[in-house]
């Protein structure tokens, strides 16, 4: 009888453990494909629907440009609705997205689809970090690090099997589509999630971000960390193929890439958790980005799955590294969660121009190696920027009362 009530117990505290996660993960995972599943496929996209690369950038830079308006927005908007109401629909959008992209057959009809589905990528990916607080408080890093790492490995999945559906089928757009099950999966987690007393308005903190210096410091560096991924993602399976890669091929490149940012993701926090200053890793972090971007542009040919690697390993420990240095400008986790959703939101917003521009410079000059040296110029910027992130220094720099 103890024996039985022992192993309930058990099977209890696995569970209150573990099926939390579950559900953030199925909302992880639903956050990239839309955004990375197009790359691979983009030549066919293009022969198809007579989209130039500046137009085809948008299918990455809409996305990531509603991941900046939206956090900006919720402090306003976010009180008129739930937690609950804001990630339904984000995922319901996500769905409707992935569902026409199924029999659209034009390029405007692409992009409009990539602004639908983006919005409601903004918002779950708002919102999902104050879950992931709230339901795992004592492990923080570790859950942000899961989190991070499952958002990393949806975006490699899709464009490693969006070639190979779309083959299948003989059809873009159906390598683009199966993706809406992702997000129909992840909203039946979500109606399953574990029961709790909540507000039925989400309240954000009325902190005005946009005067401190220290926040838009922290925001552009977010930002370029995550302009090297848009590009990425946009850019490289295209560079591949024009290097003689199959589109299957880049987007297997686009995986490779994916596992080691997952790798950077889960590693750097765990490597850097027991001290306060999070430089050395950030110096790692951007050095070895400098290194693959510099590959790139003098042997591409010979050595690019490892230039790739070595980009991905860096782009996943910066975001994660990136995020965890905003928490600790701040002790108290709602104002914490404020400067965090302002670093996401002017970020992205940065992130989603720096694609844009890029695909200009490539179809104005013909060549992805300015692109590339363009990235490499932001990394060494953000070298100089990383020396200011002395944890000492932090209540000063971020100049807030009651921190």
């Amino acid at each position: 009888m103890i024996t039985e009530r022992i192993s309930s117990t058990r099977h209890q505290s696995a569970l209150t453990l573990f099926w939390p996660m579950l559900v953030i993960a199925g909302l992880a995972l639903t956050l990239r494909p839309t955004v990375t599943s197009t790359g691979p496929l983009l030549e066919g996209i293009r022969l198809s629907t007579g989209m130039g690369l500046q137009a085809a950038s948008l299918l990455v830079v809409l996305p990531m440009l509603c991941m900046g308006v939206f956090p900006l927005l919720l402090p306003l908007i976010g009180k008129h609705l739930s937690e609950n109401a804001w990630i339904t629909g984000g995922l319901l959008a996500i769905a409707a997205s992935g569902l026409w992209r199924l029999g659209l057959g034009t390029g405007w009809a692409l992009i409009a689809s990539a602004l639908i589905g983006g919005t409601g990528i903004a918002i779950v990916q708002a919102l999902a970090p104050g879950v992931v607080k709230r339901w795992y408080p004592q492990r923080v890093p570790l859950a942000m690090g899961i989190y991070s790492a499952l958002l990393m490995a949806g975006g490699g999945i899709a464009a490693t099997l969006s070639p190979v559906v779309a083959q299948h089928y003989g059809s873009w757009q159906a390598g683009l589509g199966i993706w809406l099950l992702l997000p129909v999966v992840a909203l039946f987690l979500w109606w399953l999630r574990p029961s709790e007393v909540m507000e039925t308005k989400h309240n954000g903190v009325a902190v005005n971000f946009f005067k401190n210096r220290r926040a838009w410091l922290l925001a552009s560096y977010f930002g370029l960390a995550n302009a090297g991924y848009a590009c990425m993602i946009a850019f490289l399976p295209t560079y591949a193929h024009d290097l003689g890669w199959s589109a299957q091929g880049s987007g297997e490149l686009i995986g490779i890439m994916t596992i080691f940012q997952v790798l950077g993701a889960l590693g750097a926090p765990a490597l850097s958790a027991h001290r306060l200053d999070r430089r050395p890793w950030l110096f790692f972090a951007v050095g070895i980005q400098i290194v693959g971007f510099a590959g790139l542009i003098l042997m591409p040919e010979s050595l690019l799955i490892l230039w790739a690697a070595m980009i991905g390993g860096g782009l996943g420990a910066c975001f994660s590294l990136t995020l965890t240095v905003a928490l600790d400008h701040l002790s108290a986790p709602r104002l914490a969660g404020a400067l965090t959703a302002f670093v996401q939101g002017i970020g992205f917003i940065i992130t989603a121009i720096v694609p844009y521009f890029a695909g200009f410079l490539r179809e104005w000059l013909g060549s992805f190696q300015v692109v590339w040296l363009l990235l490499l110029s932001t990394l060494v910027a953000m070298l100089v920027v990383t020396m200011k992130f002395v944890p000492t220094g932090y209540a000063k720099a971020i100049n807030l009362p009651n921190t």
